[in-house]
């Protein structure tokens, strides 16, 4: 597990996929930035940013993201930060494509 996930495309994932267990969760999760939290079945991050403006641009762009790589996530935001979660609904827990798209989040806002 030590592929590149921003390199990696999300996949389709047919219901009745395994989920993750909870060793490659933790391998996954190094790989990410601090802030993350795998809990249960979602895999979330808070964003802290300056005022409303920036947080519905990190909206944004975490819907852009979302749309392009078919694997969409749950999106709240307020004045002064922004809520990314995701899951994977056919397997019923985490999978591959929500550590994918985290770790192209995160480039995103480090990029």
């Amino acid at each position: 597990m030590t592929e590149d996930l921003t390199k990696l495309k999300c996949e389709d994932l047919p219901k009745g996929s395994p989920a993750l267990t909870p060793g490659e969760i933790e391998a996954y999760s190094r790989q990410l930035a601090d802030g993350w939290q795998a809990t249960g079945d979602r895999l979330s991050r808070r964003f802290a940013v300056k005022g409303y403006p920036a947080a519905h641009m990190l909206a944004n762009a975490a819907a852009f993201l979302a749309e392009r790589e078919g694997h969409h996530p749950d999106i709240c935001f307020g004045w002064g930060w922004c809520e990314v979660t995701w899951w994977t609904h056919t397997v019923g827990g985490l999978s591959i494509n929500d550590f994918i798209c985290a770790a192209k989040l995160d480039a995103l806002v480090t990029g």
